[in-house]
């Protein structure tokens, strides 16, 4: 099987790019904006005709989307995450390989959920900022475009590689530093939340298996558990060794010193309903919250 990947420098897209090599029957080419890709090229400014000719000389069957960006404003959001989708789709619809798309989405399009509930792929998208926006605005453009495709809605990724401008990531370059420093205590905000955290690496298992199926529409990708934000901080903190004291603080710091601690749109609470993935996938996550911490914490003490 021969597998395009899209953004396979990304911190998804390492795992999904590690994780299909290790698949002998998977010929991988790679496709993005580093110097790392087999192919360079810009989703985001690229024409879809320049896409859909490599396309037809690659001829994958199967094309993975992991390509897109968290940071920015609403105008770059829109143009990593939805322009972007809107090139794969009008490419592959040109191009003559009736290959099947598995578009890599995120559970920040639903925006918040009620307290205690568990949420269906059934249930209306209502995305409580602009990242949220553009990633349904994405997913919408795969479900219109009469390809043959899936969308993977993954809640809360973590593991190796999770990005320091990532909530846990922030949490443990912070542990980090206070630790270096010798600090006896550790302020942070935004430890209230609650998110259903999954490993990076189950995330690519998902992705594996959703390129061999035959599902289509939407599937939530998560471990089916909500975990306070206070608890990861201070399992983190555990691993670490870390021996000060770990305080929430109950806004953030005056003058606008620091971004929000979670600003996926998301609310208080989420937590995924995975039952379609274990249905339709065969899927289940295996990685343990701990080993994912362990990992995490492993890369940011390595840091300089």
């Amino acid at each position: 099987m021969r597998v395009l990947l899209l953004g396979a420098d990304g911190f998804l897209g390492r795992h999904v790019a590690e994780r299909l090599l290790a698949d002998p029957a998977v010929q991988l080419t790679a496709l993005g904006r580093s110097d790392d890709a087999d192919v360079r090229f810009d989703l985001s400014s690229g024409a879809p005709g320049v896409l859909a000719r490599f396309l037809d000389a690659v001829h994958p069957g199967v094309v993975v989307n992991c390509a897109g960006t968290t940071r920015g404003g609403a105008r770059e959001l829109t143009r990593q995450n939805t322009v972007a989708v809107a090139t794969v789709c009008e490419a592959m619809r040109r191009s003559g390989i009736g290959a099947r798309l598995v578009q890599v989405g995120c559970g920040s399009e639903y925006g918040p959920s009620p307290a205690g509930s568990s949420t269906g792929e059934d249930a209306a998208p209502r995305p409580g900022g602009p990242y949220g926006v553009s990633k349904l605005a994405a997913t919408e453009l795969v479900l219109g475009s009469g390809l043959d495709a899936v969308v993977l809605r993954v809640f809360s990724p973590v593991g190796p590689g999770t990005p320091t401008g990532a909530p846990l990531g922030r949490v443990a370059e912070a542990l980090r530093r206070a630790m270096q420093n010798g600090e006896p205590e550790l302020r942070l905000g935004g430890l209230a939340v609650q998110r259903d955290f999954v490993d990076a690496r189950d995330v690519a298992r998902a992705v594996h298996a959703a390129s061999l199926s035959a599902a289509q529409g939407v599937v939530n990708i998560g471990s089916g558990r909500a975990v306070r934000m206070r608890d990861m901080a201070a399992a983190l903190a555990h691993v670490a060794g870390y021996e000060g004291v770990v305080r929430e603080l109950d806004e953030p710091p005056a003058g606008g010193a620091s971004a929000p601690p979670y600003p996926d749109g998301c609310g208080l609470w989420q937590q995924a309903d995975v039952r379609t993935a274990r249905d339709r996938l065969g899927w289940r996550p295996r990685i343990g919250l701990e080993e994912s911490l362990a990992d995490v914490w492993m890369e940011a003490a390595c840091r300089v």
